[in-house]
């Protein structure tokens, strides 16, 4: 046998490309589903919304907060809060706590760009740290999307 034809010589080369690539698809798409079957694939989803909110002092002393772009958030999956964190202001929507309760409500349901919500006067204290934290609806997944020093 001569050397030219040992490297000419390629008929075994291509079935077993197409076995390694066949097996290499066949275990991708068996990660893949076997992702979604095991319930993997569903948290994924419930991953924390990106989202930008701001603070304006008002003169009166009132905090407002401002959904200022990003993702939308339902208002039954924030709370706001401060360092004294038996005072809740954000729940279910309601811009209010136990101390003050008829608080005005957040201007949506589903809060998207322009829509806020105000704590009245003499609910913060000076120094407090105000955050606004999501849970997810089955409350396993929870992060702080922002905070503010009052």
């Amino acid at each position: 046998m001569k050397l030219n034809e040992l490297f000419a010589d390629d008929d075994a080369v291509s079935p077993v490309i197409g076995v390694i690539l066949m097996v290499a698809i066949t275990v991708i798409l068996a990660a893949v589903i076997g992702t979604f079957v095991l319930g993997l694939g569903g948290q994924v989803q419930n991953n924390a919304p990106s989202a930008q909110f701001t603070f304006n002092e008002e003169d009166n002393g009132a905090l407002t907060m401002t959904h200022d772009g990003g993702q939308s958030v339902s208002t039954s999956n924030i709370e706001v809060t401060n360092d004294d964190s038996s005072k809740t202001y954000v729940s279910d929507g309601i811009c209010q706590n136990n101390s003050y309760p008829g608080g005005e409500n957040w201007t949506s349901a589903e809060l998207s760009a322009g829509d806020a919500c105000t704590i009245p006067t003499g609910e913060i204290d000076d120094g407090d740290t105000v955050r606004i934290t999501w849970e997810s609806d089955e409350g396993g997944t929870s992060a702080t999307l922002t905070d503010y020093e009052y």
